[in-house]
């Protein structure tokens, strides 16, 4: 449904949501998020273009959230890397159809569009609090609770 290229920079934010206001590197990204790191560099350069985060230079520098995780939705990363594409008009180029999409590229556009809104209405902070039985970039939780998270 979505790129890998759009999975990857969720990962990067979901990260650095996880760790509000320290900035890291991109290989410090890399090794928590499993993305290679060359091609991590590209993403978080999208990212900061699209002022979701912010490069910051020099010893103790890195990469970190310009905004809230409360304030970043994932449409948003999306559409900074890989933005999803609705159907406007026939992709067959009929031009007997133009913009009156037959009954199936409505249907997928449909669908995309409720896609698109969900999105939109998720913001990272509600995917770090929804309780599942595995949290975010973590590999294996502690009997006390405590995980074994390279992000802690």
């Amino acid at each position: 449904m979505i790129s890998q290229t759009a999975e990857y920079a969720l990962r990067a934010i979901v990260y650095l949501a996880m760790n509000p206001g320290n900035a890291f590197t991109t290989q410090q990204i890399s090794l928590t998020t499993k993305v290679p790191a060359a091609y991590l560099s590209k993403v978080l350069q999208s990212l900061v273009r699209a002022r979701l985060v912010q490069s910051q230079r020099g010893l103790g520098g890195g990469f970190v959230l310009t905004k809230l995780p409360e304030e970043i939705n994932i449409l948003e990363v999306l559409n900074a890397v890989d933005p999803i594409q609705r159907i406007r008009t026939c992709p067959l180029g009929l031009t007997a159809h133009g913009t009156n999409l037959c009954a199936l590229h409505k249907k997928l556009d449909d669908a995309t569009a409720i896609i698109e809104k969900t999105f939109a209405d998720t913001t990272i902070a509600e995917i770090l609090a929804r309780p599942t039985a595995s949290i975010p970039l973590c590999e294996f939780p502690f009997p006390d609770g405590r995980t074994a998270c390279a992000c802690e």
